[in-house]
């Protein structure tokens, strides 16, 4: 009745591919497998043809699980799968959940038909073990359930044979049953879903009625709390079964050889066979939407790959901003002029602002004593002599004592800071401010004690062009306007991660961005992925806002600034970069 158990005399099939990945899989398969199966005796072995004709086989007089690596996707490298990572083995999702199911034979298939025990009661007892395994395997490990789902239409499929027109079932009491105890029993097992079995239900109630589809139930369901070991009771719901069906169990349930067609006669197959076929595709679409297991391990992996991607996409961007000169299409940079009094002045006074942030202020500290020096207070001297009058040895500390400690420099974290501006017609009034202010902060960068680095970009109408640089101390000051159309604010934040590695978490660091935030959703979306992802490590985000704007609609999560005065634009910069390095020290 069920193919995945082999016979006491039976040999292994499985005969290795020149393919050296497939011993490199059986060989990773077989380190999981004592977890899963509770047994450190088993060879596993994977390759295309072992299974002993079924998609998978135990063989429990040798210890051995064979998975027909047929069952591996086309687009998986044998010599590539590392089952130890839980997250990895969803890539051969049948694949494992074939192994999975295996060992669950391996763990609890230890029942050995007796001798003389009747054909026709074992059969039906062998066929009340697959369910029985896997709600024993459940109970025992939970977290398997989505393997054994993912193998289970490959297991009813091979075990029905409702593929095979010569073979699929037909509209008899005996296929009915089969089909009852491969798929509904699954449902009382935990490995399927009621709702998922509810066509080929309909179809096996029509043929067994009520009453004798209940009894199977009960039948079923109590198997399901039989010892593993317990041959005896087996074997009598196995009889039992039987009866209930009409069979003679001391005969052996005869064998399809084809000679019958299936159905009505009309080549078609049966309308079980149809149900079985059916239900195993909603299986499938079910199983497909379960929730992966993973584990920290392939957490922390994906998390680190999915950052190192993103790191290396960031500085493509970046390398294509600042890696040339500016762009002819870059229409809104009006020229250079050289920097005022006044400027150069904000930018001595930011350099000392950011060079002191690490100095840390006088602190007042208040100390006791049993001895002076000191001021005496009362209270403590009348405790000290009672506990001396009583034989106490004096806890009291009568003298107290205030220090003041010196103005102390600890070291300073690296200062990254990117400011990201927008050229659209509604900030027209900021260009220049902005404009000013990168060429403080740069200079400001270059003359403080402060490793620090700055950047400055413009975003509008598909275009992010650079102001100032990493590392460079312009001369002179980048005028530009406005008149741009469109935001492509992720971009700006891609290129000043790249290029200043705000993403990552060895420096103060700090996102500037001047902009009302009336952005389209095809660039607003991934722009506050990016900011996100930079809050999330740790980067501090301000967004300067214009004044008496009626579309300001900055970005989630980010700290909001207003300007009404265009002016202090290089004002208030400058203090949330002191500010993020007094943040860190």
């Amino acid at each position: 009745m069920t193919a995945d158990i082999a016979a006491p005399a039976a040999a292994p099939t499985a005969v290795f591919p020149a393919k050296p990945g497939w011993l490199t899989l059986s060989a990773r398969f077989g380190d999981e497998v004592p977890a899963i199966a509770d047994r450190d005796d088993l060879v596993v072995t994977v390759a295309p043809g072992a299974g002993h004709d079924a998609p998978a086989c135990f063989f429990p007089d040798l210890a051995a699980i064979e998975v027909d690596g047929t069952y591996l996707p086309s687009g998986v490298d044998p010599a590539t799968v590392e089952p130890h990572r839980v997250g990895d083995r969803k890539r051969y999702r049948t694949l494992w959940g074939l192994l999975t199911h295996e060992s669950a034979h391996a763990r609890h298939s230890v029942w050995r038909k007796p001798p003389g025990a009747p054909p026709g009661a074992a059969a039906a007892a062998i066929l009340l073990e697959e369910s029985r395994i896997e709600a024993a395997h459940l109970r025992r490990r939970p977290q398997d359930r989505y393997w054994l789902r993912g193998s289970a239409t490959n297991l009813i499929l091979a075990d029905t044979r409702a593929n095979d027109p010569a073979a699929a079932p037909t509209m008899t009491k005996q296929d009915a049953a089969q089909t009852a105890a491969l798929l509904l029993a699954r449902v009382d097992g935990g490995v399927l879903n009621r709702r998922e079995v509810a066509q080929v239900e309909r179809v096996v109630r029509g043929i067994l009625g009520d009453d004798t589809l209940a009894d199977l139930r009960a039948i079923w369901r109590t198997a399901h709390r039989v010892a593993d070991d317990n041959a005896t009771a087996m074997i009598e719901l196995g009889h039992r079964w039987c009866e209930v069906l009409g069979d003679d169990p001391d005969q052996p349930p005869p064998e399809r050889d084809g000679s019958a067609q299936p159905g009505s006669g009309n080549g078609k197959p049966s309308p079980l066979a149809q149900a079985i076929t059916a239900t195993a595709a909603a299986i499938t679409s079910a199983a497909a939407d379960d929730p992966a297991p993973t584990d920290p391990v392939t957490m922390a992996m994906e998390a680190r790959a999915a950052e190192d991607a993103a790191r290396a996409r960031a500085v493509r961007v970046a390398n294509k901003t600042f890696g040339s000169g500016t762009s002819p299409h870059a229409t809104h940079i009006t020229g250079t002029r050289p920097p005022t009094t006044d400027e150069r002045t904000a930018a001595r006074h930011l350099a000392r602002a950011l060079t002191t942030a690490g100095v840390r202020d006088r602190t007042t500290t208040t100390t006791t004593s049993v001895i002076p020096p000191g001021r005496l207070r009362v209270r403590g001297a009348m405790t000290a002599a009672a506990q001396r009058a009583a034989g106490a040895i004096p806890t009291a500390e009568p003298f107290t004592r205030t220090t003041r400690t010196t103005r102390t420099t600890v070291p300073a974290p690296p200062l990254r800071l990117g400011i990201a501006c927008d050229v659209t017609d509604s900030m027209t009034d900021y260009t220049a401010p902005v404009a000013s202010a990168a060429w403080i902060l740069a200079h400001a960068a270059h003359h403080t004690d402060v490793p620090a680095t700055t950047a400055t970009v413009t975003f509008g109408s598909g275009l992010v062009t650079p102001i100032t640089r990493p590392g460079a101390t312009p001369a002179r000051i980048t005028e530009f306007g406005t008149g741009l159309a469109g935001h492509v604010i992720d971009d700006a934040i891609e290129a000043l991660d790249g290029a200043l590695d705000l993403s990552r978490p060895n420096a103060a660091r700090l996102l500037v961005v001047i902009s009302d935030g009336d952005f389209e959703d095809e660039t607003r979306e991934p722009g506050q992925r990016l900011l996100d992802r930079l809050r999330a490590t740790g980067c501090a985000v301000l967004w300067l806002l214009p004044g008496g704007s009626p579309w300001n609609r900055p970005m989630d999560g980010v700290t909001n600034h207003t300007l009404t005065d265009p002016a202090a634009t290089a004002r208030a910069i400058g203090q949330a970069a002191t500010a993020a390095l007094r943040a860190t020290r």
